[in-house]
């Protein structure tokens, strides 16, 4: 037996270990949500979806520091590493408390906004907000420098967690409330940091980054942080924008129905969390980077068939076993919306690709396009139906402009 667990091991490569622990996360957090779903109700769902996607917004902003982190922990060795390492954790600590003070500073008028019960909850989520920004650096760190085992660890730390705190405290105190649900998020994110080198932090150590340096870092710090606000909106405005549109039920409705079609864009981030350090060291050899994108979108396109595919053909199906009888009415855009989000995955592939190799015109394509699709749901939101296909024309132009880029790039070169 302990042969055959050896032998697995040389088999199956670290990043194929990560890509399985990603999967067993996105897999978890699925069940996380879809118990909610269930248990609370689409009217109470719709509540809970707030927090959720709240956690999303958070988590494409903390993005930023990581991904920058795991660039330059590529780019970067020894005493210049350990620098640019305290500088940027001091950087995300400042910004995760200034945030989290606007949340909990807010937290009246986005009750209000937003139309929950309770502005407690929002409390409570801006008070672990600077938890999860150093988190996110600290998982730079092991992406860049390819530590998956570690890397796979703190992901798997903050899912379970926040499942099995969340659901405890429901199912043994009967208590459905959206403050129960932003509690385990909070505790989430202290578990999220382990493993945590404290050491390889000092936070009043001079800086060793020449001018040159600073300003590279400085330049892909603004336009990825650029590129994660176009992450926000195309993946969360429609959820808050249905939120502060429609009634509860309806936008509880809607949010399973997200959930749902989503799950292709969750499965296509395991790639772009390979893709960005593998195509950084790739070009800090002068090796060829087009087969390392080629292998991921066909991947992402295999993908986004089968389940699209699986939507159109079998939606009350999926929708009943996820979610339950409540939530059925959103049959007939279940496989619509995968089209939407399908769409989303590839661009973002392209979008990623290009942003490690410091070309920045498919990151403002991208900024444009979530901002039209922004602009078109506020403008359309007679029906839900109308919100899913302003997202579909959206995304469907996305794609077709990144691909034209793509070709009018690869000629030049």
């Amino acid at each position: 037996m302990i042969t055959l667990v050896n032998n697995l091991k040389k088999r199956v490569s670290p990043e194929q270990l990560f890509m399985i622990s990603v999967l067993a996360v996105n897999g978890g957090n699925y069940l996380y949500n879809l118990i909610l779903g269930r248990l609370l109700g689409p009217a109470q769902f719709a509540d809970a979806a707030v927090l959720i996607t709240f956690l999303l917004v958070l988590s494409f902003v903390a993005m930023t520091f990581q991904l920058v982190t795991a660039k330059f922990s590529v780019l970067f060795e020894n005493q210049l590493f350990k620098s640019f390492i305290s500088k940027i954790y001091k950087n995300a600590l400042i910004v995760g408390i200034v945030m989290g003070a606007l949340i909990i500073g807010f937290a009246s008028q986005l009750q209000e906004l937003f139309n929950t019960p309770s502005s407690s909850m929002f409390v409570i989520f801006g008070c672990g907000v600077p938890l999860y920004f150093l988190m996110s650096v600290n998982r730079g760190v092991f992406q860049g420098k390819k530590a998956f085992k570690a890397l796979s660890i703190t992901y798997q730390f903050e899912m379970l967690s926040r499942l099995l705190v969340t659901l405890g405290v429901i199912f043994l105190f009967n208590i459905q409330s959206s403050v129960v649900i932003a509690i385990g998020i909070l505790i989430s994110f202290g578990f999220g940091l382990i493993p945590f080198k404290f050491k390889s932090i000092d936070l009043k150590s001079k800086s060793f980054l020449s001018v040159l340096q600073a300003k590279q870092i400085k330049q892909f710090f603004i336009l990825t942080a650029f590129y994660e606000l176009t992450q926000i909106i195309i993946n969360n405005s429609d959820i808050l924008l249905v939120k502060h549109y429609f009634e509860s039920y309806e936008a509880g409705l809607y949010a399973s129905l997200a959930l749902i079609g989503r799950i292709v864009y969750f499965i296509a981030w395991m790639f772009v969390m390979l893709l960005l350090p593998t195509v950084v060291q790739l070009k800090k050899e002068g090796k060829e980077t087009a087969s390392i994108l080629f292998k991921y979108v066909g991947y992402i396109a295999a993908i986004s068939v089968t389940i699209i595919v699986a939507c159109l053909s079998f939606p009350e199906i999926i929708i009943k076993l996820l979610f339950g009888e409540s939530y059925i009415a959103m049959a007939p855009l279940l496989w619509k919306y995968a089209i939407a989000t399908s769409m989303f995955a590839i661009s973002n592939i392209f979008a990623y690709y290009y942003l490690s190799l410091d070309k920045y015109v498919p990151v403002i394509i991208s900024g444009v396009f979530g901002m039209l699709q922004m602009i078109l749901v506020i403008f359309y939101h007679s029906s839900l139906e109308q919100v899913v296909y302003m997202q579909i024309i959206a995304m469907v132009l996305l794609l077709i402009i990144q691909l034209i880029f793509f070709r009018l790039d690869r000629n030049r070169d």
